[in-house]
């Protein structure tokens, strides 16, 4: 079993909460669902009708006929697809719409994991600032003890000496971390496309649960990549059809209205006018257009296919890398867990020992140390279980 850290702060906001904040606002992600939103308008385009022709003839020198001269033509055609070619390219656009759709959920699933990334070093980062004070504090008070016991001649200036240097060493780490912090909040605003000063409340305290084996093994293949992938293959054999269909015959039916005037011969039918309806049939002998619209419809599905494959490797790969990642960081957060509270009694005692008996000074001083050191460690690693897990929320397509 791994362990997933529940994260419970009523005061601050949850990731979560910063998910939404970045859905809402984050440029990147609606430019992606404008584009999806504009390759809808393309199934209309396509599904429709061309425009009908209407054209107009005027005779300059009318031609005589058995009722009269003529004088003016209209002519109005409409043509018309073979059968099924509107639909089959309907459903080429529709299937790269849904593929656009499954770009703009790859960007939403991207930018979530780009939001813990960051979340969770600010994390680290105030909680750290919280732990060197602590740590400040703590030496501030065994600078008092050692100063005093020197004043009543039981302790060495050595001693304060070596506590003045460990304050100096913290204050400095402490003043790094305040000026790491506005670095790491900008960058976390610019992701939510926010003010870059603006605050950032994170969370405080974490429980841990069990995260069970094979967590969301399975629901790789709902991974957005792969699916907008597998829609473009699907697209790519639907314009096979429609390329067949093109190399079909287009018909066409239309009417001319001529104008005639009144003839000399003054007869029943004289002066008239003539309507005439049509119909025409294209003839597509010219076949490589439409012999190499098909061959490249061929060839993008195996490359879709191909395009697919990989990346489903990428993505399985990765995965187990991040579990082991993951169990790392597991194994870590215990070793680090019990030396905390193993080196917390140890400094206890110790320090009990040295007020009494005025003897191992150093070493409570390198115990502390000790002890700051791995509530260090235990942050970072609980910083990365987090990031990590992130990733593999990002792999196994989560939706929050």
């Amino acid at each position: 079993m791994t362990l997933l850290f529940a994260v419970c702060n009523l005061s601050a906001q949850t990731l979560t909460d910063y998910y939404g904040v970045a859905a809402d606002n984050n440029p990147e992600l609606k430019a992606k669902y404008k584009e999806f939103e504009a390759s809808l308008q393309k199934l209309p385009q396509v599904s429709s009708l061309p425009d009908p022709n209407l054209s107009l003839g005027y005779f300059i020198s009318p031609v005589e006929t058995r009722v009269g001269p003529q004088n003016m033509k209209f002519s109005l055609t409409q043509m018309f697809p073979w059968f099924g070619t509107l639909k089959a390219q309907k459903n080429v656009a529709a299937l790269l719409a849904d593929s656009k759709y499954q770009a703009f959920l790859n960007t939403k699933n991207q930018l979530f994991s780009q939001v813990a990334a960051v979340y969770y070093p600010l994390y680290e980062l105030q909680n750290l600032k919280i732990i060197e004070q602590e740590n400040i504090k703590i030496l501030e008070s065994y600078q008092k003890i050692a100063s005093a016991k020197f004043e009543n001649g039981k302790g060495n200036l050595v001693d304060i000496l070596r506590v003045d240097i460990m304050i100096k060493d913290a204050q400095t780490n402490l003043e790094i971390l305040n000026k790491k912090e506005p670095a790491l909040t900008s960058w976390f605003n610019s992701i939510l496309n926010r003010k870059y000063n603006e605050q950032v409340v994170v969370l405080k305290e974490i429980e841990v649960v069990e995260l069970p084996l094979q967590y969301r093994k399975d629901s790789i293949s709902q991974n957005p990549l792969l699916i907008e992938l597998d829609l473009k293959k699907q697209a790519s054999n639907a314009a096979i059809e429609v390329a067949r269909k093109q190399g079909l015959p287009k018909l066409g039916v239309g009417v001319d209205y001529v104008i005639i005037d009144k003839g000399m011969n003054n007869s029943t039918d004289s002066g008239k006018d003539v309507i005439m309806p049509m119909v025409t049939l294209s003839l597509p002998i010219f076949r490589k257009k439409y012999t190499a619209a098909t061959s490249e419809a061929k060839l993008m599905e195996e490359s879709y296919s191909f395009q697919k494959t990989a990346v489903e490797n990428k993505l399985n790969g990765t995965y187990y890398k991040l579990v082991f990642e993951l169990e790392k960081e597991k194994d870590l957060l215990h070793l680090y867990s019990n030396q905390v509270v193993t080196l917390s009694k140890s400094l206890n005692l110790l320090f009990s020992y040295y007020s009494n008996a005025n003897k191992d000074f150093e070493e409570v001083l390198r115990m502390q140390q000790e002890l700051l050191k791995y509530k260090k460690l235990k942050l970072a690693s609980t910083s990365a279980f987090y990031v990590k897990l992130a990733e593999l929320d990002y792999l196994t397509a989560k939706q929050f």
